[in-house]
């Protein structure tokens, strides 16, 4: 077996190289100067815009899609290998997002230093977010809960970085597109700058190969075996975060090449680290140059992120690689928030209502032409054009949406039993996104009304995939939500893409990527209470049946429920909360995992007192966080589901430790 292996890899590796070299011709005759191949390969040689054009910009944006797809892959393998986790990868656990947050940040508060030392910054950023996963999952490396964290730790900076891009556009103004991954090269300095350290980490990786294969045996036998594991471990994480770090200054952000090519090379029956980690390069190169092509291929003439197409392809991997992986996983049965408040439920239904009324009041009273008095609020609230117009919309839209994100996450919590659904963490949110801008960009002629059945048609297509690739787990809660992480990753690549094409504003862009209350309306507000009125009443039909469904599927049919049915009928209307949201706020997350758990934290289980207790605590909580973006930076205003998604990433964090 060993003998034939080592007979095919040559060969395997000659065709890699083979395809490369198709792959980079092809790219090269692609642009926005339209050249025939036969033309570029005649007049390339002599002085002139032909081989201005190739030798200046578009052979360095190959060469750069070589290096840095290479040195992702091998990023990748190197990761796999620590982690002992066939779904790690510099974008899956983050590394990539902390290395672009600390260039974003250094480029708005240290502009001095981001022009010479680019790599440093970066390296810094990976090294943060590989101490913080590390601190975050201990020594106890489970594969899913790995990758989970990983890319939760990512969402978390992605956030971060999303507000301060919008803080500050003008500083970051450029961003957007190389924030989402692009091999653009305006000439060889990307190169010069790149090449040293990814052939430094490649050599590295190298040396570290036999290594390798015996940490990949384990701890103890690599140390019985005479290997000091600990210092191997310290150059391979270094060299992982090294080429990580070079690739994001260079092209920024780039996803899933190093979780496709490992285990691309893997699937071709190459064995052994070295031969894995040179075939890694060369098919991860293949594979960074071929999605370059296919962008520019799909919208000839206009840049489409290449870190889009990555997550187009990669994220079906990831699926398919958790759904491999999960099988393996039992069902962990996890009621959280048992601690009950001493307050008995009218008293806490009376604090809420009365909560609600001061933050509505608070939010018409505060932001760009305030009232500070109570007789200013009193005298000039309800007769300001302002106030009546785009206030009280805004906020009475912010409080409905919220309770409607926050019933969708019940229900699917409570059907399903997993404690990690929400519709943002399964891809209802970024699905409904996807479905949204769709129809935006596809049919701009048709009434804007359609708008929420192509959001909830997005959604359904989203949770659809997620439930049936999740069924033989039981729909096991880290499994689901790393599923649903998948989901989100492809729509969210769905979206980046449509807007590019749409032509969209870098800050309107970024608003609807992160959910924003902003400029809501009368309209809005009439939509998000008709769809309040209807499914809210109907949300009390389940009360009895999900108290049944929280004591297990045998108890539940035991008592005459029917399982499926219930289950299916209360995930449609779940979706069609959640989708209608992302129809009128765009892609506010995390509402639907908060507002359940505090609610069970204040009253218990029953959810003939959760689901009223979710109501408010939604509202209460975009609401909240529609004010706090208004007033802490006025007059910039940071989108709302920025500000909930800065709160609901650290407490999903908290709830993965608690599973």
């Amino acid at each position: 077996m060993k003998s034939s292996i080592k007979k095919s890899s040559p060969w395997l590796f000659i065709g890699g190289l083979l395809l490369l070299f198709v792959l980079s011709i092809l790219h090269l005759y692609q642009g926005q100067a339209d050249y025939t191949i036969r033309t570029l390969m005649t007049e390339v040689w002599y002085e002139g815009n032909v081989q201005n054009i190739v030798l200046g910009l578009r052979l360095p944006r190959v060469i750069i899609g070589i290096l840095s797809g290479g040195a992702l892959a091998v990023a990748g393998v190197l990761l796999q290998t620590l982690t002992k986790n066939p779904l790690a990868s510099p974008s899956t656990l983050g590394i990539n997002s902390g290395a672009y947050l600390l260039t974003v940040i250094a480029m708005v508060f240290f502009p001095q230093y981001i022009g010479d030392y680019p790599f440093v910054i970066s390296f810094l950023g990976a090294g943060v977010s590989a101490v913080l996963l590390i601190a975050l999952v201990g020594r106890v490396m489970e594969p899913v809960r790995v990758a989970l964290t990983g890319m939760i730790v990512a969402l978390l900076f992605s956030s971060i970085t999303g507000a301060v891009q919008l803080l500050f556009e003008n500083e970051t103004n450029g961003l957007f597109l190389w924030g989402s991954g692009t091999l653009i090269q305006l000439d060889w300095s990307g190169v010069k700058f790149s090449i040293f350290f990814i052939l430094i980490g490649l050599i590295i990786a190298l040396v570290l190969g036999k290594s390798l294969d015996l940490l990949s045996l384990g701890d103890d036998l690599a140390t019985s075996l005479g290997q000091s594991v600990n210092r191997v471990k310290a150059f391979a994480w270094f060299t992982a975060i090294l080429l990580s770090a070079v690739t994001v200054s260079v092209v920024g952000p780039i996803g899933f090449i190093g979780l496709m090519a490992p285990h691309l090379v893997r699937l071709m029956g190459i064995q052994g680290h070295k031969l894995l980690i040179l075939h890694s390069f060369l098919w991860g190169a293949n594979l960074l140059v071929a999605a370059d092509v296919l962008a520019m291929w799909i919208q000839p003439g206009q840049e489409i992120p290449v870190g889009a197409m990555t997550a187009l392809i990669g994220a079906p991997w990831l699926m398919y690689l958790a759904y491999k992986t999960g099988k393996r996983q039992t069902r962990g049965e996890s009621r959280l928030g048992s601690s009950l408040l001493p307050i008995s439920y009218r008293w806490i239904l009376f604090g809420l209502f009365g909560l609600t009324i001061m933050i509505i009041l608070v939010s018409v009273s505060y932001g760009a032409g305030s009232f500070f008095t109570f007789q200013d609020w009193l005298d000039k609230s309800f007769n300001s054009p302002f106030v009546m117009q785009f206030r009280i919309p805004r906020i009475l839209t912010a409080f409905l949406v919220g309770m409607l994100l926050a019933t969708s996450g019940l229900f699917i919590q409570a059907v399903l039993r997993n404690p990690l659904a929400d519709p943002s963490v399964l891809g209802i949110t970024s699905g409904g996104g996807a479905g949204a801008l769709i129809f935006l960009v596809l049919f701009p002629a048709v009434s804007i009304q359609f708008l929420p059945i192509a959001a909830m048609i997005g959604s359904s297509i989203s949770i659809t995939i997620i439930l049936i690739l999740s069924w033989k787990t039981q729909w096991q809660p880290i499994l689901l939500a790393l599923m649903g992480v998948a989901v989100s990753a492809f729509g969210s690549a769905i979206i980046q893409i449509l807007i590019v094409k749409a032509n969209i504003g870098v800050a309107p862009a970024l608003a609807w990527l992160a959910g924003s209350t902003y400029a809501k309306g009368w309209e809005e507000l009439k939509l998000a209470g008709i769809v309040a009125l209807i499914t809210i009443p109907l949300s009390l039909l389940f009360i009895k049946k999900f108290d049944v469904i929280s004591f297990g599927d045998e108890v539940a049919e035991g008592l005459g429920v029917n399982i499926i049915m219930t289950r299916l009928l209360a995930i449609m209307l779940g979706v069609c909360m959640g989708a209608v949201s992302v129809s009128i706020v765009g892609t506010v997350g995390f509402i639907g995992l908060l507002a359940p758990h505090a609610a069970r934290r204040m009253v218990g289980f029953e959810h003939g007192k959760v689901i009223p207790v979710s109501l408010f605590l939604g509202g209460i909580l975009l609401t909240s966080a529609d004010l706090i973006g208004r007033i802490v930076l006025a007059p910039k205003e940071i989108p709302s589901g920025l500000v909930v998604a800065l709160i609901g990433t650290p407490y999903l964090l908290y709830l993965l430790r608690k599973i």
